[in-house]
């Protein structure tokens, strides 16, 4: 922050420029401002993975507006699930000058030499739910606690069975795992295996498939139709005759609505042959209407408002030269260094609860559900 008082010193002469570019929507200081005098009103960078999720949609629009509440500018860009895209869009926020970078990566390890340029810069990078790994020039990170989203999943679907109230199976399950390039697979599957792993070490649960490792379940970009075709496959190669799927770990939404397509197509969803429990998360409105109707079993929600509000307290800190509020310096180790982070609580959400905690909390209305 210290160099910035010199940089701020020497626009000072031309602020009839700053504030032309500032009128342009542009933060003419960069990173390089003041801190405690300067950092309102300046723009801050919010650069999100994609418009085909519902969640980062979401996401974008819970930034901008806690970003908005402490007084700042925003310039949102989706990258459309295209890194070099997602690269571009930051190369441009900074050369426009940015006071700070709100980043929730498509791919994890593509940003390093932009990141650079943010450093260079002095402009302080915020990762938001998703850890960018193999850089130094990371300086918070804002997310939900992954491996318990993991671990919420994987119960959902245990106590769904009756494993945990005694049943002793053998069930049959299958396993897929977020996309191999996002930092958070590893953490939700890791989470789902602590405590799946038990029972299938007991042999009461089963993955007829074979596949049980992380690379061979993964999902590239979390796509909906990639975990359908996959689906289907499975059920083609491993569930002839009386083999049935009794559980699916999903790790979010939009797998699980795919899941679910294969699976009625293969005459699921029939009094003499239900859908086994799909697990998901982030609670998007597809999903929840899904649960509603019994087909999905269950979904981890992430209040999306709160994961904005805590990215925008980083930011704020960071640029009034203050240390964020923080909950873990320990675990997320990007291979580079460990990022110091915050961690949020996810609630696992079934037909049973949905009401309290979508609907009572504001986060949904009824109308958003298809209810009235």
């Amino acid at each position: 922050m210290r160099n910035r008082r010199a940089a701020v010193a020497a626009i000072a002469a031309t602020a009839s420029l700053a504030l032309t570019l500032t009128a342009c929507g542009q933060n003419s200081e960069g990173g390089k401002e003041e801190g405690k005098k300067d950092a309102k009103g300046s723009t801050v960078g919010v650069a999100m993975p994609t418009k085909s999720s519902e969640r980062w949609i979401a996401d974008g629009n819970n930034v901008v507006k806690a970003l908005k509440d402490k007084g700042y500018k925003t310039q949102l860009v989706y990258g459309e699930d295209d890194p070099d895209q997602q690269v571009s869009q930051i190369e441009n926020m900074i050369t426009q000058g940015v006071s700070a970078l709100i980043v929730a990566a498509i791919d994890n390890k593509s940003l390093s030499s932009v990141l650079q340029q943010a450093k260079d810069a002095n402009i302080p990078v915020i990762a938001y739910d998703r850890l960018i790994l193999d850089t130094k020039n990371v300086d918070y990170y804002a997310t939900f606690d992954n491996e318990k989203v993991g671990e919420l999943q994987a119960t959902s679907l245990v106590d769904n069975l009756g494993l945990s109230k005694g049943k002793k199976g053998p069930f049959n399950i299958e396993l897929f795992a977020g996309s191999n390039d996002d930092n958070n697979t590893k953490y939700f599957f890791g989470g789902a295996m602590k405590v799946l792993q038990p029972y299938i070490d007991k042999k009461q649960l089963v993955v007829k498939s074979g596949q049980t490792k992380l690379n061979q379940v993964t999902t590239l970009r979390w796509d909906g139709a990639t975990a359908q075709k996959r689906m289907d496959d499975i059920l083609t190669s491993t569930y002839k005759g009386s083999n049935r799927v009794d559980a699916v770990l999903s790790p979010y939404d939009g797998i699980s609505i795919g899941i679910i397509s294969a699976l009625k197509s293969d005459g699921y969803g029939s009094a003499s042959k239900p859908l086994p429990p799909v697990s998901g998360q982030d609670a998007e409105v597809a999903s929840v209407k899904s649960i509603i109707a019994g087909q999905q079993y269950s979904t981890v929600y992430k209040d999306l408002r709160k994961q904005a509000k805590v990215a925008a307290g980083m930011v704020d800190s960071v640029l009034n030269d203050k240390k964020p509020e923080l909950n873990d310096t320990k675990t997320y180790d990007n291979g580079v260094k460990v990022i110091p982070a915050y961690l949020l609580k996810p609630v696992l959400v079934t037909k049973d609860n949905y009401e309290k905690e979508l609907i009572d909390t504001g986060y949904y209305t009824k109308a958003d559900l298809g209810q009235k």
